[in-house]
């Protein structure tokens, strides 16, 4: 079972193009900016400034998916260059969005508005649901709480 990550950035929703953005990061790793907007430019039907790719770049620093540190490059006297990274890995995005996912659905509040669903899912997803309050309980006791 995966961990509940240690990181959550500030603000979970993304807007397509930062989604994107945050995916190439994840496929390239710690890269440039310029390699990002190249990375999409390689889609021939796509027309996107490198000022949009940089601007969308630090509304996810403040949203708190990605970081950005000034690298010197390896040739002296070549300069520097910023180099942009994910702060969370795809497996980490994908456990916070389903928490939060959870908590907007258990925020309706009453179990039997809830459990109500349970007589329009199928076999296995019932099956999915008794495996997880399975594991639930066996949190709870490692946990020493009561069930």
């Amino acid at each position: 079972m995966a961990a509940f990550p240690p990181y959550q950035p500030h603000n979970l929703t993304l807007g397509p193009l930062e989604t994107e953005i945050v995916e190439i990061l994840w496929r390239l790793g710690p890269t440039s900016a310029t390699a990002v907007h190249q990375h999409i430019l390689a889609d021939i039907d796509r027309e996107l400034t490198y000022s949009s790719v940089s601007t969308v770049l630090k509304r996810l620093i403040k949203k708190g998916w990605v970081s950005c540190e000034k690298v010197a490059l390896a040739e002296k006297g070549k300069g520097r260059v910023y180099v942009w990274r994910s702060l969370v890995s795809q497996q980490q995005a994908t456990i916070l969005k389903a928490h939060e996912q959870l908590h907007r659905f258990l925020a309706v509040g009453s179990p039997d508005i809830v459990a109500a669903f349970a007589d329009t899912l199928d076999d296995a997803s019932l099956a999915q649901l008794d495996a997880i309050a399975q594991k639930i309980q066996a949190a709870r006791q490692a946990r020493g709480q009561q069930p």
